[in-house]
């Protein structure tokens, strides 16, 4: 299984691919992982790629081999779009974060365009409306974890597994929140 997480910087990704292969490694299987995060702090691009199987030699996921992307950002998800195999599958949130450098030439961005293009060369997409989800389990900061909730099925992952790696992973304080947040992004996922 080859799976490509594309956010900026804050918005959780790095956890959400240690969820992941955490969840890949309890079920015996051999996983690879690497980020890329260069300018994460100011709300630059970040990269995470996660690969889990029998045999898994490197890394990085090539162009054009991944199973699934989770966008956590619309722009971001399309940048990431080549790796995508065809009939693969897409999980993004529709919020679009403005990136710096529209902030900085008084650019608009809202992500539309982003999401129209994903709609049209996305055969298996699924729209998350992550801030409603964010919103009402009360924190901005459950977002990662709401798109691995309604990537589970793509990823081959079971919600009682993905229960157990959050329980062992996070914050004994964080955890009901997040697995309430995986549960409202498995009910997103399913009404796609």
């Amino acid at each position: 299984m080859n799976c490509i997480l594309a956010g900026v910087g804050g918005q959780g990704t790095v956890l959400a691919s240690k969820l992941i292969a955490q969840a890949g490694l309890s079920s015996g299987q051999m996983v690879r992982t690497a980020e890329t995060i260069g300018m994460a702090q100011r709300g630059g691009c970040v990269v995470s790629h996660v690969r889990t199987g029998k045999r898994v030699h490197s890394p990085l996921v090539p162009i054009g081999q991944a199973d699934i992307i989770i966008g956590f950002e619309p722009g971001e998800a399309v940048r990431n779009l080549p790796y995508l195999k065809k009939g693969g599958t897409a999980v993004v949130a529709r919020k679009a974060v403005r990136p710096v450098t529209a902030s900085l030439t008084g650019s608009s961005y809202d992500g539309s365009d982003m999401l129209a293009y994903l709609e049209q060369h996305v055969e298996r997409l699924i729209l998350v409306d992550g801030e409603a989800i964010c919103e009402a389990i009360g924190s901005p900061k459950v977002l990662n974890i709401a798109l691995l909730g309604a990537a589970l099925d793509p990823l081959g992952i079971d919600a009682a597994q993905m229960e157990s790696v959050i329980r062992a992973s996070v914050r004994p304080q964080f955890v009901e929140m997040n697995l309430k947040a995986l549960h409202a992004g498995m009910n997103a996922a399913r009404k796609e």
